[in-house]
């Protein structure tokens, strides 16, 4: 793969991650093939990639960026597979980081206005029947894409999402029992 990618595309210095699924859907009601299905797309797959372009990216001094999800760091009702595809994201490539010189920047969006929560899963694999929920402002993909790009060419290790999300996990650490109890009474107001 390496050989085929330097002979026909040149050297590569940029990985950029950015394929994702998402599921709207219980835990205890969610089939284990559509964790499974998040996991390969939201995780192996970024892995699997990485490894193999490990050689060329080292090379030439590349640069790896994961589009994750602050729900990697903290839980959101109705996205058990989906926060612990993110979260398993985030733990591969912080520890990549400190094994290799690679610049790895991990992107921790909050609310984007992407085609992935028009093709949320429900639990039984299909299309989710109900709308996401959101909280704070939905961001652009242009809004978050020049953040990134900075973050790319200043070496930055890390982008965050909005004030707002930054600042729920901020309470999920500090004060998880009110970040819970706020996330369930969310999810009973949809019931």
């Amino acid at each position: 793969m390496l050989k085929h990618i330097q002979a026909h595309h040149g050297d590569l210095a940029l990985l950029i991650n950015n394929a994702g699924i998402t599921h709207r859907s219980l835990a205890s009601v969610t089939e284990p093939d559509v964790i499974e299905r998040v996991m390969q797309v939201n995780f192996f797959a970024p892995v699997r990639l990485a490894h193999a372009l490990l050689p060329l990216l080292t090379q030439n001094n590349g640069a790896v960026v994961n589009i994750s999800s602050m729900a990697g760091w903290m839980p959101v009702t109705e996205r058990a597979g989906y926060c612990a595809s993110k979260a398993a994201l985030h733990q591969y490539f912080e520890t990549l980081r400190a094994e290799t010189s690679l610049h790895i920047v991990n992107v921790y969006p909050s609310f984007l206005a992407t085609a992935i929560e028009q093709n949320a899963l429900g639990g039984d694999g299909q299309t989710a029947p109900q709308a996401r929920t959101v909280v704070g402002k939905v961001q652009s993909s242009q809004w978050m894409a020049t953040r990134i790009i900075h973050a790319v060419q200043t070496r930055k290790p890390r982008v965050y999402g909005d004030r707002l999300t930054y600042f729920a996990s901020v309470l999920y650490r500090l004060w998880p029992g009110a970040y819970f109890y706020l996330m369930k009474r969310n999810l009973k107001a949809k019931t």
